[in-house]
This record gives C-alpha cells, sequence and structure tokens, in this order.
C-alpha cells in the first residue's frame, strides 16, 4: 500500500517510511493512497475474535508489504495481553441503545496506550531491521506523552522528547511523564498552550537539516501508525455490538480529531457507521464549524482556554487537515492553500458544498465546565459509572444528539477517571484511586525541563541532550 502526503507535494511511501517520517515533508500528513475495504461478510467474520484478532485483521491491509504476517500477529499480541482486562476494551451498557467503551485499560489509563504501545513496538522492529536509530519529538495535550514514553522507553535505538505545555495539564498526567527514569526520556515544559507545543513540533520537522541530522519521527497523531490503531477499537465495538447488521453513532470527546478521525476511516473501510458526535469544552472550534447554521464552513480560531479538561484545550486541530483533503477531492494544493490563508488570517471559509458533506458526517456538542462537573455527578447517580472531564463530554454529547433513530450510540470512555481526580472529587466528592501499578506516583522524583516557546532554545536543548547521550 502506498501513502500519500494530504498537501501532495511530498513522496510516496510505504508503511516503513510513513512510521519513520511521521510528518510528510511537505508538512502535510500522511493517508492511504486506497481505503482498504471490508465487506458485509469480511466484518461478520470478525465476531468472536479476540480484540488482539481483530486488530490483526483490521491492520494488516495496510502493513501488509512490510511486515509478515507472523510478525505482526506476534506484536499485537505481545502489546495487548499486557493491558489490565481481559476483554482489552470492555463494552458496557448503559441504557437502551446506549453503549461506553472503556478505553483506559493500558499502563498509563488512556486511549492513547492503544496505538502507542503498538507504535512503540512497530519502531523497534523496525529500526532493528534497519540497524538505525531515531529521535522521536511530541506534543502533549496530557495523554500522548505517557503513552509515547511508557511505550518508547529504555529502548537504544529511540531518543524521545515530549513537549507539554506548562500547568496545562493534570499533575497526575503530568507526574507520569516526569517520574519515568530512562535515559533516552526527556520532558520539556513549554511556557505555552497545546497548539504551542504542536506548532514547535511542526516546525522543527520543518528545519530539514536538523531533521534529517537527528532522523526525526513523531508519536502524535499526525503519525499515520497512530491513527491506524485507533481504527481496531471501532471495528471491535461495532462487530460486538451486532455489527453488519446494525448502524451505529459513535461519541467521542475530541481536541486534535485524531481519535474520532479514526472512526472516519472505519467507515470508509465499510464500517456501518452513521456519523460521528464530537464532544467538546470551551475550546469550541469543532462545534462551532459543525454548526447547522454554518453553511458557509467558516471555521475561526479562538484564545485557547483553560478548562477542567486539559486535553482538548485545542484549537487547531491537526487531523482536520486529512478530513479537509478528502471533502477537497484530495487536492492537495487547495488543502495546503486553505491552511495558509487559515493560518495566516485565523478565520477561512471552506465553503457550502465541503461543508454539506463534512457536516452529514459530523455534528459538534460542547459542555462548559460547570456542565462538564454537573455531568459527571448526573451520570454516576444514574448509572453508577464515575466517568472523567473528557470521557463524561463524549457520552453527554452522544446523549444530546439528534435523529438517533434505531442507531446503536456508543461513547468512547478515553481515560480513567484518576487521572483526573480533584475534578472528580469536586463534582462527586469520590476520589478516585490510581491503580496498584501507579500508587506510589505522588511519591516519585520529577525531571523535567521549563523552556521558553522559541524554536531556538528547544532546538538547543535537543542537540544537547543528543549529544550527550551520544558521549
Amino acid at each position: 500500500m502506498k501513502y500519500i502526503s494530504t498537501r501532495s507535494g511530498a513522496p510516496d511511501l510505504d508503511f516503513e517510511g510513513v512510521l519513520l517520517t511521521g510528518l510528510a515533508r511537505d508538512g502535510g500528513l500522511y493517508v492511504p493512497e486506497n481505503w482498504p475495504q471490508f465487506s458485509k461478510d469480511d466484518i461478520k467474520n470478525l465476531r468472536g475474535l479476540t480484540y488482539s484478532e481483530v486488530a490483526v485483521k483490521v491492520i494488516q491491509p495496510f502493513v501488509r508489504d512490510v511486515i509478515p504476517d507472523f510478525d505482526l500477529k506476534a506484536l499485537v499480541k505481545d502489546t495487548y495481553q499486557q493491558f489490565n482486562h481481559s476483554a482489552t476494551a470492555p463494552i458496557k451498557q448503559l441504557g437502551p441503545n446506549q453503549w461506553l467503551t472503556e478505553l483506559f485499560h493500558g499502563p498509563t489509563l488512556a486511549f492513547k496506550d492503544y496505538p502507542l504501545q503498538l507504535v512503540g513496538r512497530l519502531f523497534d522492529y523496525i529500526l532493528k531491521k534497519r540497524k538505525n536509530k531515531i529521535t522521536i519529538i511530541g506534543a502533549t495535550s496530557g495523554d500522548t506523552g505517557s503513552a509515547a514514553i511508557e511505550a518508547c522507553k529504555d529502548k537504544k535505538s529511540i531518543d524521545v522528547f515530549i513537549i507539554h505545555p506548562k500547568n496545562r495539564v493534570s499533575e497526575v498526567q503530568r507526574r507520569q511523564m516526569t517520574t519515568v527514569k530512562s535515559s533516552n526520556i526527556h520532558n520539556i515544559a513549554l511556557d505555552g498552550t497545546f497548539d504551542d507545543c504542536q506548532d514547535m513540533v511542526k516546525d522543527l520537522f520543518a528545519d530539514q537539516v536538523f531533521r534529517d541530522k537527528h532522523n526525526l519521527s513523531a508519536v502524535n497523531s499526525i503519525n499515520w501508525a497512530r491513527i491506524m490503531a485507533q481504527i481496531v477499537y471501532y471495528f471491535w465495538t461495532a462487530v460486538s455490538l451486532g455489527a453488519p447488521d446494525r448502524k451505529f453513532i459513535y461519541a467521542v470527546p475530541t481536541g486534535n480529531f485524531g481519535n474520532v478521525y479514526a472512526g472516519y476511516a472505519a467507515k470508509k473501510m465499510g464500517l456501518p457507521i452513521d456519523r460521528f458526535i464530537i464532544g467538546s469544552n470551551e475550546n469550541n472550534i469543532l462545534t462551532r464549524f459543525f454548526a447547522p447554521d454554518n453553511i458557509k464552513g467558516r471555521m475561526s480560531m479562538s484564545p485557547v482556554v483553560k478548562t477542567l479538561s486539559p486535553s482538548m484545550d485545542i484549537q487547531v486541530s491537526s487531523n482536520f487537515e486529512r478530513l479537509l483533503f478528502d471533502s477537497l477531492d484530495r487536492d492537495g494544493k487547495a488543502v495546503a492553500n486553505a491552511l495558509e490563508a487559515f493560518r495566516k488570517n485565523q478565520t477561512i471559509e471552506f465553503g457550502e458544498q465541503s461543508w454539506s458533506e463534512m457536516s452529514k458526517i459530523f455534528e459538534g456538542i460542547s459542555l462548559s465546565d460547570e456542565e462538564t462537573k454537573a455531568s459527571i455527578m448526573n451520570i454516576y447517580n444514574s448509572t453508577g459509572e464515575l466517568l472523567d472531564p473528557h470521557s463524561v463530554i463524549g457520552l453527554m454529547a452522544g446523549r444530546k444528539a439528534k435523529n438517533i433513530n434505531d442507531n446503536i450510540i456508543v461513547s468512547l470512555a478515553t481515560a480513567h477517571p484518576a487521572k483526573f481526580p480533584d475534578t472528580v472529587n469536586k463534582a462527586t466528592s469520590i476520589y478516585p484511586n490510581l491503580p496498584a501499578h501507579l500508587s506510589d506516583l505522588f511519591d516519585r522524583d520529577e525531571n523535567f525541563t521549563e523552556l521558553p516557546n522559541n524554536i531556538d532554545t528547544i532546538r538547543d536543548y535537543i542537540n544537547k541532550k543528543i549529544s550527550e547521550r551520544s558521549a
């Protein structure tokens, strides 16, 4: 399978190249040239399989040219046997046609473990084959960083630099990153927002000399491998609940658009998904974009607001570019021009036709902090489920969705409530405890470096740390 850039100015690559490259050299994101297709019979044949077995079937078409089936099965089995629930991603019924998929049973208690534990093993597999080294640079709004660190720690062929926005992640999220003692792990607290962190990563990749010198790669959802591994849990939940004979609506708490874009990819592959309900906090750029009266497709940035759901404190959703690529008939130049104008003017109109096509599949609902706290309490009282401030936004978005018909609504629980104990406690007077393997998290020593939002300073820091480790 070939992968192409959303801006049409970078070489086509195979999966191995896409994994190691991360961000395309033209600044675009890689997507498959063609979507693998699963027929109704193919989907039926997934019934009764374990999560790992479904993962192999879904991932095979994307990697077959570079990873033999035997090796893929071994990598996937090794990944998910480490998770702490026998079902890997258990599904609970909360009401008539209302279901919740728990995606927090990995080592760092967030949905990012599901792709990144596998991606870390894929990196190791490919790098050993190539006898090569890479430098991973990632931005995190809270969960990507700890999941990437857990997946890549102690690997001799990888240096990892994770940039998080200073004082804009929860204490649990920060400590999960900064208490890992491994010589290849480096944490940077950037003086800025997550959007600043994400822009920093893209700017470092745009420096071709620096990029080539250190063989830069990415763990954010700009890396196609992240999206690929997330497609799996859409197939898993749908098949478990009756696909292909039933149709589904997925309610997804969304910041960088990667999680919900993986669902869109599953739909393109043949999974019977009617549409997606995007749950946002007060940083509701996507909710405003998909509003029913926004027929001209106007998208406008606003200042990032600090909220109780920090992983969604984002205004520039990178993976929206992948959706835009399809809506503009895969015209990479049109995508590049549109995004350049959006960055310059902080607003753009994509046009009625493109907006109409996207809004048939997506709708957005946002909650304030007060609504989020009230929802945590209400859901707990009505169902007994204790949800974190991101998962509850997704669940409530699904409950507020219109025109449900007889579709099954599946909400994605993206983090364990113990990752945000203060918010959960304020909402319910219940303090959720961390699982046993993290019970001493607040006793561990932290190690991170605070740096200004300046590319020269960040670049010098990375050069210095890599040089020290190589000495």
